[in-house]
């Protein structure tokens, strides 16, 4: 043996065997490179040979032909229902309503048919091959919908126990256990089903279901707050003014939500403001009144005019009504401004009998419809105080569309003309009679130029905007509650027209009337106007009315009798003729 030193050249036919070596390795290398391509291009991305999905064979196939041959040997089972059993009773669920559908794409994929140089994947192709089933996906949404519509057919729903308020009692529904399908379970079964070869219906089976709202929740509201609610009254003090609110007048606006799984109160905080502006008014005062109420006198309250923070009564009032008995009040921020006329003055006013009631009637116009009505609208439930002076124009007001009046007849200048307001007069004489029959002082009243027999003669007013007024005096120390009321005319029956006098009678009125005297004979006009209505005439003639005063006890008081005097012009004939016609050919 020779041993070359360090640095030294190996001799020459060493190196040529070194070589020959590394030819034979890159020939073996070139063969099996060779072979290996061979292989990925029998492969491809064909599924394994031998694979089965759901029974369905798709081994062999590139992946868009395995999909179609799964789609193919699927068809009839996915097309159908899936037949159930639940509790033993049939039924059937539609998959695709059910959100059950098959990936056939991803079914392949799963069952290895993708592209890829791996030796591993190459070598499953040639020697795998297994039985698979399709991949299933489900639409929660649409699945629970399906689960849901099978409870309701089959299952019972639990029922939540929950507590109400009755007034001032409260009452309680008891919680009972439901039966219905459990969500998991039913979609293993209903999945194992959809694509079975033997077309097995899925077994479900109902499972108790516990209602959110159990025995113990209702237990607990129960005793932190609904029987405390309606245990006692609870005060709310304003400024000094304090309100007492019983469980039956706050009870509506009380409540118990079911939230995560327990009863929390809640309050309808409009309800309570609409309680306590029933008990107090928010800003001003309102004074105590005198209102008819079931056809007899009634007084209504006066109410203190507090300001305050609502939002502070609406933060403290549930905790305010589960407290104990003395600690059922609160204090209130607040200012309070006190009625000028209060409830003890109106029930010393002594209105509690009719004392007069008088009734005219109209002939048929819309006309008079609207503005009697109008008008009576706006005198009823006028309250005159002792010494207070009632006026009808004051009362009701210009008469003006914006007030509710529309255009009718009036007496102008002796003769018929339209205007704003035509028939109010017949409220005015209804209540000017009203008011003689009651015994109160006549302050102003203007009879009509002429007589109209509707009309009780010599006991009559008329009225006109900013110049013709009914005015009268209550002088009895009584206060008066004024009704007027309108029945509508029709074609076939006339209008009626109503006012009555409630207080406490003073007086007992008769009157007498005197024969007609001075009669004057019409004249007849000739008018060629555009707005000329003609009239048929009759005469004028003077009349007097007499009231007499009888006192009734208490009243001792002697009253001379007055006398109303009236003169009735005549209602000229009117005959009405075409207007002339000037030469620019205007008329005048």
């Amino acid at each position: 043996m020779s041993i070359l030193p360090p640095n030294t050249k190996a001799p020459a036919q060493e190196k040529s065997g070194g070589g020959v070596v590394v030819g034979l390795l890159l020939g073996l290398g070139v063969l099996f490179g060779g072979a290996y391509v061979a292989a990925h291009e029998i492969a491809g991305d064909k599924v394994p040979r031998g694979t089965t999905v759901s029974g369905v064979s798709i081994g062999g196939h590139p992946q868009a032909e395995a999909a179609d041959a799964l789609r193919e040997g699927l068809a009839e089972r996915v097309s159908g229902p899936i037949p159930v059993k639940v509790d033993g009773r049939q039924a059937t669920v539609d998959p695709a309503a059910a959100g059950i559908t098959v990936d056939y794409e991803a079914s392949v994929a799963e069952a290895g048919g993708e592209d890829s140089w791996h030796p591993i994947r190459l070598w499953h192709y040639f020697t795998g091959g297994e039985q698979l089933e399709a991949v299933v996906t489900v639409d929660e949404t649409a699945f629970n919908a399906a689960v849901a519509a099978l409870d309701a057919a089959h299952g019972k729903p639990a029922t939540d126990g929950a507590v109400t308020f009755a007034g001032s009692r409260v009452q309680v529904t008891d919680p009972q256990v439901g039966r219905e399908l459990d969500p998991s379970d039913t979609q293993d079964a209903l999945l194992a089903a959809y694509l079975d070869e033997g077309g097995a219906p899925a077994e479900l089976e109902l499972t108790q279901a516990q209602p959110e709202i159990d025995e113990g929740d209702v237990a607990e509201a129960l005793k932190d707050f609904a029987n405390p609610a309606v245990a006692d009254p609870v005060r709310i003090s304003f400024k000094g003014e304090t309100i007492k609110l019983f469980p039956a007048d706050y009870t509506p606006a009380l409540s118990l939500q079911p939230v995560n799984g327990e009863l929390v109160p809640d309050l309808d905080e409009k309800r309570l403001a609409e309680l306590l502006e029933d008990k107090v008014t928010a800003g001003a005062p309102v004074d105590a009144t005198v209102q008819l109420v079931d056809g007899r006198p009634k007084v209504i309250p006066a109410k203190p005019g507090v300001t305050f923070d609502q939002d502070q009564v609406d933060a403290a009032f549930l905790d305010l009504v589960a407290r104990p008995l003395p600690e059922r009040s609160l204090e209130v921020e607040s200012r309070v401004a006190h009625p000028e006329f209060t409830t003890r003055e109106a029930r010393e006013l002594g209105i509690t009998e009719k004392v007069s009631t008088f009734t005219t009637y109209f002939p048929y116009a819309d006309y008079r419809n609207v503005n009697i009505g109008r008008a009576a609208e706006l005198v009823n439930g006028t309250v005159l105080k002792p010494g207070e002076t009632f006026s009808l124009n004051e009362t009701v007001g210009e008469r003006t569309e914006a007030n509710g009046f529309t255009e009718g007849f009036i007496i102008s200048d002796g003769i018929f003309k339209e205007d704003l307001g035509g028939g109010v007069s017949q409220m005015a004489t209804t209540t000017f009679n009203a008011m003689f029959f009651a015994g109160l002082k006549d302050i102003e009243h203007k009879p009509h130029s002429f007589y109209i027999d509707r009309y009780p003669v010599g006991r009559e007013a008329t009225v006109a905007w900013g110049a013709v007024d009914l005015q009268f005096q209550n002088d009895t120390p009584y206060g008066v509650l004024i009704q007027a009321g309108v029945t509508p005319s029709t074609p076939s029956s006339s209008g009626v027209v109503t006012v009555s006098m409630w207080s406490t009678k003073h007086w007992e009125i008769t009157t007498s009337t005197s024969d007609r005297y001075n009669l004057t004979e019409p004249e007849t006009r000739t008018l060629r106007t555009k707005d000329c209505y003609p009239n048929e005439g009759y005469g004028g003639f003077e009349v007097d009315v007499t009231r007499y005063f009888e006192p009734v006890p208490p009243n001792t008081e002697q009253r001379e009798p007055e006398t109303f005097h009236t003169t009735y012009t005549p209602s000229d004939t009117v005959i009405c003729k075409e207007p002339r016609t000037s030469g620019d050919g205007e008329q005048q």
